[in-house]
């Protein structure tokens, strides 16, 4: 345990002593937050959102209007929720020739009158109500976890190649440190600056923003501790053989890009080809991103949110596996 100790402590003070990356860190999603809550502050856009359940393939729902984005759903629930939270302008059950609308969203009342004006026959109005979500509620939690992938990834990964070009882990290997307490040290140092960082981060942000919290936030933090001990995992995989810090950093780019764009961090995936939404379902950040999401703007419990802990946990498991059976000092 000493050993572990003495490891875990060098590691933080090179992180604090480290003020660029402290900056990074800490300071910058904060900006990042704040940016995007001014940007996105202002009236909400021309175009209606509407929701397809058990329609035709192209359903006509507006004839003759073409700024309308159709999203087909599988589920009733999922669909009304979403309308509830203003995220959608109003659904259309074809099943049950039903049409939904939220009494309180001004554009779900003109999507209705163009609605009733194209036809519509057959249909029966049904009316739901809730609290609109802000963008920047929705976008926290991705801030958060970009946050999070990037500390994770470059803060345990790149710092272990530079560690085996420079010959230090050359030098440990002499010592009676094990590779599993050093790679432990590595793991848990940065799962607390991961933790205290994503905590000041939301703490300052939510002092004046005062985004929406539907669930708990034992909850949240289980979700965001266990989606981190899988970033690490997968940084210890670039970690595990690879001597240059050139390599490493384009791998880990290679990498990260695509899981930023298409894990949900910036825009909804609904809407998108099938394929990606695949694709994106292999991200660890998607599912923290859908998992926090869940827990902060709907309420989830941990049983509701389970299928994606159990994706992030296989996922620890594999990673930690490859990187244990290629792991070199040298």
């Amino acid at each position: 345990m000493q050993k572990l100790f003495a490891l875990m402590h060098a590691r933080n003070m090179e992180f604090i002593r480290d003020k660029g990356t402290l900056f990074w860190n800490l300071v910058f999603p904060i900006f990042l937050v704040f940016g995007f809550a001014f940007a996105f502050s202002g009236g909400d856009d021309a175009l209606f959102k509407v929701g397809i359940i058990g329609g035709p393939e192209n359903p006509d729902v507006f004839p003759g209007i073409s700024s309308v984005d159709l999203v087909s759903y599988d589920e009733t629930d999922l669909a009304l929720n979403k309308l509830r939270h203003h995220q959608i302008d109003m659904v259309v059950d074809y099943g049950e020739r039903e049409y939904y609308v939220n009494e309180e969203s001004s554009k779900g009342e003109v999507a209705e009158t163009l609605f009733l004006a194209g036809g519509a026959p057959g249909f029966e109005r049904r009316a739901v109500s809730g609290e609109p979500i802000r963008y920047v509620d929705w976008f926290v939690p991705g801030v958060i976890g970009m946050n999070m992938m990037f500390s994770c990834i470059f803060g345990v990964g790149w710092i272990i190649v530079r560690y085996r070009k420079n010959g230090v882990l050359k030098r440990l290997k002499a010592t009676p440190v094990r590779a599993v307490e050093f790679v432990s040290a590595q793991l848990i140092s940065r799962l607390y600056i991961v933790l205290l960082t994503a905590a000041v981060v939301y703490t300052g942000s939510n002092f004046f923003l005062k985004f929406m919290m539907q669930g708990s936030y034992l909850n949240l933090l289980l979700v965001t501790a266990i989606a981190t001990v899988c970033m690490i995992s997968f940084g210890l995989v670039f970690a595990a053989r690879i001597k240059s810090e050139e390599l490493a950093n384009g791998l880990m780019n290679v990498a990260l890009w695509p899981m930023m764009a298409f894990s949900g961090i910036f825009f909804s995936l609904e809407g998108t080809p099938l394929a990606l939404q695949k694709i994106a379902r292999a991200f660890p950040l998607t599912h923290y991103v859908e998992a926090s999401r869940a827990i902060m703007l709907d309420g989830a419990t941990l049983g509701e949110i389970m299928p994606n802990l159990i994706v992030l946990v296989g996922l620890t498991a594999l990673f930690l596996l490859v990187s244990s059976l290629t792991f070199k000092w040298e």
